[in-house]
């Protein structure tokens, strides 16, 4: 129902209007001042505010500028006498919508109501997409949108089994597995084949951000509520109305948080930060983990009410170990895609490499093989990626599957820094240093490669190259 609060200092003239857009169907507060209207405003945001213009304390006009610094989505429209008409004009040059001169009849009030509740519905929806635009926009430059499960062994064909049957129904989705298994692919192919699918698919990383930055960014802000926030903005509930919200590493939430998100889950509401009013949300949520949650709950790091509220449909991701007969499609899907990218020409793998892809037992799991590929993909000079592209410790890999074995005395963090150093040192000498060309070919922000160019000691070079 749509919300109007009237500011008329005459009650004759305020019970009337209230009488007549009651009948008209809206839900009505009043306030007999402009200060007593600004509190009502702080504890449930009309849609539209009508306000008489000369009222004792603080006049229409004041009014109408204090509710537009709180939030100038909120048509005003401006009730005034004949004799002050002009000062109703100048109301209208400084933001009112509208204005009414009295006596008005009841009819005229209505239509006039109508007309400033679709500009709020309007300013709503400009509001909602900007929002919208600046978040998928960003979501564009994600590596892995879009992409497919690929594989057909016994344990992807059953992961594929439960997307279909959860898919159709409104259930929370609980996705667990090792880093890089494709959790977010998982809840991706969930939206995309469920009756949500035409509204939007947000995600969320628990663990990237600090915990008051990820309350803002999950239930949004009031402008004001803190320093730097100049405007209101819709958290990531708001924005995945009617669809779907991926909160990953779901393990890392703040038990400040997990109250709110608990409260979300059972009532379906919440407030913004900073705000008062309650607003209902309509969002289905799946979330996803690579840590034993359980564990968690019994350490007393993530409560037991809203581990079972978020643990209704469990999907389980297997390591790519544990499908290895998936590897060779896997990697011949990169290896396309990676063609694609980089316009380098059709490359293909030898069947000894694939081999030998297929052998390793994949720590980083699909992550880490594509990391892989695109390393050998930079490194071959010829249209065919051998044994020989590949780094030294997938080759010297032995095939009996125990971690001790391939890792040996080198932690993962120590392989994994030397193979992003040579890929970095690779692209530099392809490019000449150019960092523009290099962060492209690359996959990453310019921003990220000036970071591993520093991290790795080489950012001193590349300046004295520029120069």
């Amino acid at each position: 129902m749509e919300r109007v609060l009237i500011i008329e200092d005459n009650q004759t003239m305020r019970q009337g209007m209230e009488k007549t857009l009651k009948k008209a169907g809206f839900k009505i507060t009043s306030a007999a001042s402009g200060g007593d209207g600004l509190e009502m405003l702080q504890q449930q945001e009309p849609h539209c505010v009508i306000s008489d213009l000369k009222m004792s304390e603080m006049d229409g006009i004041e009014v109408m500028q204090k509710i537009h610094q709180r939030n100038a989505q909120i048509p005003v429209m401006i009730i005034t006498a004949f004799g002050t008409i002009e000062k109703a004009v100048e109301a209208m040059k400084l933001g009112a919508c509208d204005f009414i001169t009295k006596p008005f009849p009841p009819e005229l009030l209505r239509v006039k109501v109508k007309q400033a509740l679709e500009i709020s519905r309007l300013n709503r929806e400009k509001d909602q997409l900007f929002h919208e635009n600046q978040y998928l926009k960003a979501q564009a430059e994600d590596r892995y949108a879009g992409r497919e499960i690929l594989g057909k062994s016994a344990a992807i064909r059953k992961v594929h089994e439960q997307i279909n049957k959860v898919a159709q129904t409104d259930t929370t989705v609980f996705i667990t597995g090792e880093s890089g298994t494709g959790k977010e692919l998982v809840a991706r192919a969930i939206h995309l084949t469920s009756p949500r699918c035409q509204s939007p698919f947000i995600k969320v990383n628990c663990s990237a951000l600090a915990t008051g930055v990820l309350e803002s960014e999950l239930f949004g802000h009031e402008k004001g509520a803190f320093t730097g926030a100049v405007r209101k903005k819709p958290g990531r509930f708001e924005l995945a109305a009617q669809g779907t919200l991926f909160l990953d590493e779901i393990g890392d939430l703040d038990p400040s948080i997990q109250l709110k998100l608990l409260r979300v889950l059972q009532e379906k509401e919440f407030e913004r930060v900073g705000g008062t009013r309650t607003l209902k949300v309509d969002v289905r949520i799946i979330s996803a983990t690579n840590q034993d949650l359980k564990q968690r709950v019994a350490e007393g790091l993530f409560r037991e009410d809203l581990y079972y509220r978020l643990v209704i449909f469990p999907i389980e991701l297997p390591p790519l170990r544990e499908r290895s007969e998936d590897t060779a499609l896997l990697a011949e899907a990169f290896l396309q895609r990676l063609n694609s990218k980089h316009h380098r020409g059709k490359k293909t793998v030898s069947r000894k490499a694939l081999q030998l892809l297929r052998h390793y037992t994949w720590p980083g799991n699909i992550r880490e093989l594509e990391n892989v590929l695109e390393q050998a993909y930079i490194l071959s000079d010829d249209n065919r990626l051998d044994v020989d592209n590949f780094p030294t410790f997938l080759k010297n890999s032995p095939t009996d599957g125990k971690i001790e074995a391939v890792l040996g005395t080198t932690p993962l963090p120590t392989i994994l820094e030397t193979t992003e150093r040579r890929l970095i040192e690779a692209a530099y000498k392809q490019t000449g240093g150019v960092k523009t060309r290099m962060a492209k070919l690359l996959g990453i922000k310019t921003s990220a490669l000036y970071y591993k160019l520093e991290k790795f000691g080489l950012l001193e070079s590349g300046r004295q190259r520029e120069a």
